[in-house]
Order: structure tokens, then C-alpha cells, then sequence
């Protein structure tokens, strides 16, 4: 049985250049926010989204706020130059553009989404807005008969 997640995934490129531009751009975008992973956790304080970006460079990867509430984290992932006298047996690697995109929550303090990356892992940090206290009762001076 045939998904068409499959069908995207095995699409051809030479067959994806024959599409209109709005159909290559749902295939790349479908291709890219499959191949890659994401972690998320919810903290007391905070969301974390923690992705493998190994061998990458800052200015290979983006980290961005779409539509005031779509966390969206890509880049491009670059093939090493090919030296003519190098003969690949395998390529497993991925190449190329990566994305995901997730909505974050109403609790999320947009102003503050901090992002680093440490050994490979890109770690994105949206913390979280502290939930209103709770009203106090206010005491009212209560007048007696025109005092």
C-alpha cells in the first residue's frame, strides 16, 4: 500500500522540476520537515526544542518566528565539493534544505525565544509566560449614616 508521504519522499527530482512552483514547494518543504528530527520538551518554565545539526555553521541554520506563533527552525545542509577522483560507493547523508514548524502554545513569551548550539544540537528555549495571579480581595471603607 501506497501513503502519499511515501509518494513525496520518493518523488524524483528530475519529475519535481516539471511541476508548477507551487507544487515543487510543498514537495521540498514535505521532504525537508520529514528528514528532520525534533525534540520537544515541556518544562515548568519553559518549551525547549532540541535538533541534531551536526557539521553545520550558525549561518546554516535559522531560527525564526512566523505569523506571531509558528516557531519555524531550517536551514541548508551542503554537500561537500566532489572531487573528480573521488568515487562515492554510498551517500546516506542528507543534503540540502531542513525545516519544521510548530505552533507554540498562548502561554509562550515570544520576546524571549533564545536559541544556541553546543556540539552539533541546536537547542531553541521559548520560555513561558508566568500565569496571572490571582486577584486579592480589596477591602472597602464602608460610610455609616453621613460620616
Amino acid at each position: 500500500m501506497d501513503f502519499p508521504l511515501f509518494q513525496i519522499l520518493s518523488f524524483p527530482d528530475e519529475l519535481e522540476k516539471s511541476l508548477n512552483p507551487q507544487s515543487q514547494k510543498y514537495v521540498r518543504d514535505t521532504k525537508a520537515m520529514v528528514s528532520t528530527a525534533v525534540d520537544v520538551k515541556e518544562l515548568p518554565d519553559a518549551y525547549v526544542f532540541v535538533a541534531d545539526m551536526p557539521g553545520l555553521k550558525s549561518a546554516d541554520v535559522k531560527v525564526q518566528l512566523e505569523n506571531d506563533n509558528v516557531l519555524v527552525i531550517g536551514g541548508t545542509r551542503k554537500r561537500e565539493e566532489q572531487d573528480p577522483h573521488v568515487k562515492y560507493i554510498r551517500m546516506e547523508r542528507n543534503s540540502g534544505t531542513f525545516m519544521r514548524k510548530f505552533t507554540l502554545p498562548q502561554n509562550s513569551n515570544l520576546d524571549k525565544i533564545g536559541a544556541s548550539c553546543v556540539d552539533g544540537v541546536l537547542t531553541v528555549t521559548v520560555p513561558k509566560v508566568p500565569p496571572p495571579q490571582p486577584a486579592k480581595p480589596r477591602t472597602i471603607e464602608v460610610t455609616i449614616g453621613g460620616q
